[in-house]
């Protein structure tokens, strides 16, 4: 099979990474203490609650969240806490059809269509909260007594109070209840909760991360512990897909944009360019290119081939470095529309499609 040289989709992407992220907001350990992760091997969007009695209010803070968020406001403590807890049987499910992925790849079945098939069929994990932005001083019941009956939701917890109260804030803390305590009195109070929202659902999972790590060679794992390497990573995914997943089989990072276009970011450790050269060079790949692929300047997309029964024929793709040691390079790949399984619904079709309906209704708390 001869492969023939294509241009680099993501060639401006590459050239210019982004830029180093400083973080704004200080705060406390997580708690499902899985340790830190630079990299999650699992991420997508996720839903935002948002509990304060205040319609005034909390009409300020839907209108000052990101707008590609989806937010669920709530004026009842009683109806806030009624929504989050029938998602744990949810959140389980998820886990489960994501396991049963990894378990079918032990069985022979390859990562990448399983997971273009679960992206086509389960539209409604973005319904799933991952934060939760709660006010303390409510009628009838207080924002921690809230969170206290939400004992077995997985997501981040934000509590909201209009005094700064250090010893409710270490309570709240030290039982768990909560990972973020914010005075309503915060300076630029919107970009500060924004930020928080944000840092929280970039916020490993400490299941799906179990999950998925179970993909990995130890090698592989050890080059994604390296914290060049996975902070490059991090920054490239959130900057390039609204959801992904870190695979090892074939090694790399498969994502899909806010409009629902997969693609595949191809991992080479260097220590591989040479097998990979081989390879390409006995299916007839040109002389330069082989070359090119030695030197680390492209790759060759067998892996992603192999994976991926009816693909397009496999080709020579130029590749940018990850890290600043050299011992890992990348290449992008789109995925083929037409054997990319049944058409996803996109998040932003999913999203507008939420906004609709919640426009339709007479009252924004009906």
């Amino acid at each position: 099979m001869h492969a023939s040289r294509v241009p680099d989709v993501g060639a401006d992407a590459a050239r210019a990474k982004p830029s180093q992220h400083r973080d704004d907001v200080t705060l406390p350990p997580v708690r499902d203490k899985s340790g830190p992760q630079r990299l999650s091997l699992y991420h997508r969007p996720g839903s935002v609650a948002l509990l304060d009695d205040a319609p005034d209010y909390l009409e300020m803070l839907l209108a000052s969240l990101p707008r590609h968020w989806n937010l669920e406001p709530f004026l009842s403590p009683q109806s806030f806490v009624n929504y989050l807890q029938q998602e744990p049987p949810r959140w389980e499910a998820d886990f489960w059809n994501q396991q049963e992925i990894v378990e079918a790849w032990h069985r022979g079945s390859p990562l990448v269509p399983q997971i273009l098939e679960y992206w086509a069929t389960t539209p409604e994990r973005y319904c799933l909260t991952k934060v939760c932005v709660v006010d303390q001083l409510m009628p009838g019941m207080t924002g921690l007594q809230a969170l206290d009956e939400l004992v077995d939701w997985p997501g981040h917890r934000i509590l909201l109070t209009g005094a700064f109260d250090e010893g409710l804030a270490t309570q709240a803390f030290n039982r768990g209840l909560i990972d973020q305590f914010i005075g309503k009195q915060t300076e630029k109070l919107a970009s500060h909760l924004a930020a928080t929202i944000q840092m929280l659902m970039a916020r490993p999972n400490a299941r799906f991360h179990q999950i998925w790590a179970a993909t990995l060679t130890p090698r592989q794992s050890a080059i994604l512990r390296d914290p060049r390497v996975a902070d490059d990573l991090a920054r490239f995914a959130a900057s390039t897909f609204v959801e992904w997943f870190v695979i090892g089989d074939p090694f790399g990072i498969l994502g899909i944009s806010e409009t629902g276009v997969p693609t595949w970011l191809q991992l080479e450790p260097t220590s591989g360019l040479a097998d990979l050269a081989e390879w390409a060079a006995d299916r007839g790949v040109g002389a330069e290119d082989v070359r090119d692929i030695q030197a680390g300047r492209c790759v060759y997309d067998r892996d992603l081939g192999l994976a991926m029964a009816d693909a397009k024929p496999l080709s020579v793709t130029p590749a940018f470095a990850i890290g600043d040691a050299g011992t890992l390079w990348a290449a992008i790949h789109r995925i083929d529309a037409a054997i990319a399984a049944p058409a996803a619904l996109s998040y932003r079709e999913w999203l507008a499609g939420k906004l609709r309906r919640r426009a339709g209704r007479k009252s924004l708390w009906a």
